[in-house]
This record gives C-alpha cells, sequence and structure tokens, in this order.
C-alpha cells in the first residue's frame, strides 16, 4: 500500500551533479528537498521512484544520473554513475541528498503511455512491498510563455492548473482523468507518471494494494507551482 507520495519535477538544474555550486531556483531546490524530507520521514519499507524514460520498464534503483547525455567531460570525469534517465537520475540525487538509504526501486514510464496503462502500472507498484512511498518526478506543460521550449500554447494554463487541483484536492481520479492527448500536445512529461500515481492510490482505495486498503487520502501540500522557465514544476506532498 501507498503510505506516501512526494510529487517533484525533473529540470536538469536539480541535478547538483551538473550545476556544481551554482543554485538555481533556490525557492524550487528548497521546496523539493522539503518534500522528499518528507516523504522519507514515512518510514516506508521501500521508496519507488517513478518517471518518464524512454521505455516503461524497471532500472537498476542503485543507478544515478546518466550525465553523459549532460554533459561528457563530466561523465569522463567520473562524478556520477552513467545509467538512469533524467527524471529517474534526479530522484534518485534528491533521495541523497535527504540522505535516504534504505530500499528503492526505479520506475520508468513511457511519457506516450495511455492513461490507463499509467493507472495499471501504479497499482502494481502499490503492491510491491507492504508500505511504499512515492517519489513522482515530471514536468507539466513546457509551453506556458513564449520564450518556453515548446513556445507558448494557450491550454497550458488550464492544464496545468488541473493538475495542480487535482493535486491539491487529493482528487486521484480527477488525476487520472487528464488527457494524455493534450498532455503530449502540450509537452507535459510528467502527465504519465502523475497517472502512475493516480492509479497507485486509487488501488489502496478500493483494496487492491494491501488487505483493508487505504481511505481516500488527505488534500495534497503544494509547496510549489509555478512555470519559471516557461515549464509548469510542480512540488507537493500527500501524507496517506
Amino acid at each position: 500500500m501507498i503510505t506516501g507520495v512526494a510529487i517533484v519535477p525533473s529540470p536538469p538544474l536539480l541535478a547538483r551533479v551538473l550545476t556544481g555550486r551554482s543554485v538555481v531556483l533556490p525557492e524550487l531546490r528548497e521546496a523539493c528537498s522539503v518534500a522528499v524530507g518528507r516523504l522519507v520521514a514515512t518510514g516506508a519499507d521501500v521508496v519507488a521512484v517513478v518517471g518518464a524514460g524512454p521505455q516503461t520498464a524497471a532500472w537498476d534503483p542503485e543507478g544515478r544520473l546518466d550525465v553523459a547525455a549532460w554533459g561528457p567531460l563530466l561523465a569522463a570525469g567520473g562524478r556520477s554513475k552513467p545509467g538512469l534517465p533524467l527524471a529517474l537520475g534526479i530522484g534518485a540525487g534528491l533521495l541523497d541528498e535527504a540522505g535516504y538509504r534504505g530500499p528503492r526501486a526505479a520506475q520508468a514510464v513511457d511519457p506516450g503511455s495511455s492513461s490507463a496503462d499509467c493507472v495499471a502500472l501504479g497499482a502494481w507498484l502499490a503492491g510491491i512491498a507492504p508500505r511504499v512511498a512515492l517519489l513522482v518526478v515530471g514536468d507539466g506543460s513546457a509551453r506556458c510563455t513564449p520564450a518556453a521550449p515548446g513556445y507558448f500554447d494557450e491550454r497550458a494554463e488550464a492544464f496545468n492548473a488541473s493538475a495542480r487541483a487535482s493535486v491539491r484536492d487529493g482528487d486521484m481520479a480527477a488525476l487520472a482523468a487528464l488527457d494524455a492527448g493534450l498532455g503530449a500536445e502540450l509537452m507535459a512529461t510528467g502527465r504519465a507518471a502523475w497517472q502512475v500515481l493516480a492509479g497507485a492510490v486509487l488501488a489502496g482505495e478500493t483494496g487492491f494494494a494491501g488487505e483493508g486498503g487505504l481511505s481516500r487520502p488527505t488534500p495534497g501540500d503544494v509547496l510549489y507551482a509555478d512555470a519559471p522557465l516557461g515549464v509548469f514544476y510542480l512540488v507537493a506532498v500527500l501524507d496517506l
């Protein structure tokens, strides 16, 4: 069953192996640190990191960010083990910074996966241990401003607001109902991971993830929700 959830975004600026001593968006960094710290404090049997990857598959839980994709000189210098795609690598690094040394799982999800497939994956993840904490890593729309990676799309604001409200209200059914096709058009690479989260929590509510299941989650604590670089970053905690 799911005992706690933290949601963080996946910008490379959160990877200290890439930024070094530079501090970019300190408010975002602090929110992520608080969220992951609260997740670790739940005392789960395993922390499962979920984020976008080249395909839906489990990765080495001991892996770290593949810096070769971001800086060949860093990789040559041996400052990080190659392996994990960006979202999973960001999650692993945040767990390291929080001092977490317990069991982990690393689950990539194809950003193009259907909502149904994401929900089903979440239901499975909820049952990998008696007490599972989820660290969900992913971005909202990358089309929030004219300077955004995908330029501006007027639909981005409503899409991001819907995701934020679903998390704030603890409404996993609404999160699971986000339009996958629209998410793809808006370059919301975290949509699939968010819907894995929804599936995991809904599985507990209906009794699939453990004897007795879960009660409806309390409203989420949104610590950060903004698009400072034209990409929507959401940081939140669900205490279940």
